[in-house]
């Protein structure tokens, strides 16, 4: 499994991704978010899945960019040419890897901005190449390890969260993950896009580096349940002091 975020707000985008890498009974780091440089605009990818399709889709998609020279005036033509490589690989790959017992198997999350879009833009692609935008609606997309980082983005981010709040809340998201599955671990690659910069942001989180913010949200999460009303605990415990 994996756990890759990502978070779009009014004043731009965040994403998270950690590195553990499982094959088997192999265990190791490496990144799942890359940068690619567009012309004078930058856009980033994530994925979830197989490895040998993530890395063969982000070459296809390198070159494509890179060696032949190919610009995108929307992020949607961005998607949709990360899309097309995924479904090459699928043509070349699948039926070998079905043989072999593997699902063809990766979802990606792509955001940025190119120089025709209105603000920043955060996609979903599907292993079958199509794709969906999170949006106004949506705000944000976790793929991979899902069923922990859920409940605190749900009841605490909007769309107008500060750039910096939806940061704190992504890490959040990520702790509750980390902290309840074998899964998921440190070192984290965080993404931060500002709107109409044009620039992604890069940094790369160890465990040590955010030991105090977690001692911190720890020591919170505890006062908060030591602070909860007690009042309608009475009656369940007073029944249950009756049947004792």
């Amino acid at each position: 499994m994996t756990y890759c975020l990502g978070i779009k707000v009014r004043g731009g985008i965040v994403a998270i991704a950690d590195t553990r890498i499982t094959a088997g009974t192999e265990v190791y780091s490496n990144k799942k978010v890359s940068i690619h440089e567009v012309g004078n605009h930058s856009l980033f990818i994530m994925t979830a899945g197989l490895r040998s399709v993530r890395d063969k889709s982000i070459i296809y998609f390198n070159r494509l960019t890179e060696e032949k020279g190919c610009k995108f005036d929307y992020m949607y033509e961005a998607v949709n040419a990360f899309g097309d490589m995924i479904r090459k690989v699928a043509q070349e790959d699948k039926a070998t890897l079905k043989a072999e017992g593997y699902n063809f198997n990766l979802h990606s999350i792509v955001g940025g901005q190119m120089p025709h879009d209105d603000e920043h833009k955060l996609f979903l692609i599907f292993p079958e190449g199509n794709w969906i935008e999170i949006n106004e609606g949506l705000k944000y997309q976790i793929i991979g390890n899902s069923n922990y980082g859920k409940p605190l983005l749900n009841r605490t981010l909007s769309y107008e969260t500060t750039l910096e709040d939806a940061l704190k809340l992504g890490f959040l998201s990520f702790d509750a993950t980390q902290v309840s599955a074998s899964d998921v671990d440190y070192p984290i690659d965080v993404i931060v896009y500002q709107k109409d910069s044009f620039n992604v942001i890069e940094h790369r989180l160890t465990k040590d580096d955010m030991s105090e913010v977690t001692k911190k949200w720890n020591a919170l999460l505890k006062d908060s349940v030591d602070n909860l009303p007690n009042e309608w605990l009475q009656n369940i415990l007073e029944k249950s002091c009756e049947v004792q």
